[in-house]
């Protein structure tokens, strides 16, 4: 199973990327462990942590980079797009079977967007503030961004529930394979 980690980028030794570090590496180790593919944008921050943690505990990590970047070092494979930083999300999207957010900036939220128009299951990581705390005030039923109801987002408060949750999505995407 793909999953993308979606979330703050910039220097993982300022705030708000600080604080979240010990979750993005349980995130990390907790992909790896069930062998699932980490799919991000390969950058710094959020991506670079997750990435870290995945590679380290023997994972596969696919970073979509934007026009221009390199890309981190844990980047199993690293897919040069070409494109800018909001489009080259929209492939990283198309190639996800679920997405977890944590924390993030505007760039973040058009991925959640993204996401749930192309009805990817998003795992909100709840208190990592940014955009995946704050699109929880729009939400329909607690679970939608719009009356169609396309796909759920769900909102978790730990690692071992968003294992859970993507335990539930890998046996959906399974089924249809």
């Amino acid at each position: 199973m793909n999953v993308g980690v979606i979330g703050y980028s910039g220097d993982i030794y300022k705030e708000p990327i600080k604080s979240l570090t010990p979750i993005c590496l349980d995130i990390g180790k907790c992909i790896a462990k069930n062998n699932w593919v980490l799919l991000n944008g390969g950058r710094d921050g959020v991506m670079y942590l997750v990435s870290k943690a995945a590679k380290n505990n023997g994972g596969l990590v696919v970073g979509f980079l934007p026009w221009g970047e390199e890309g981190n070092e844990y980047l199993t494979l690293p897919i040069k797009t070409g494109l800018d930083f909001n489009m080259r999300s929209f492939i990283m999207l198309k190639n996800v079977d679920a997405v977890v957010s944590i924390g993030g900036e505007i760039g973040t939220a058009i991925e959640i967007l993204g996401a749930y128009s192309y009805k990817k299951p998003v795992i909100l990581f709840r208190k990592s503030s940014g955009w995946t705390d704050n699109i929880t005030k729009v939400l329909i039923e607690e679970k939608y961004l719009d009356n169609r109801k396309l796909v759920e987002l769900r909102q978790v408060y730990s690692v071992d529930e968003m294992e859970a949750v993507l335990k539930e999505i890998e046996q959906g995407v399974k089924k249809n394979w």
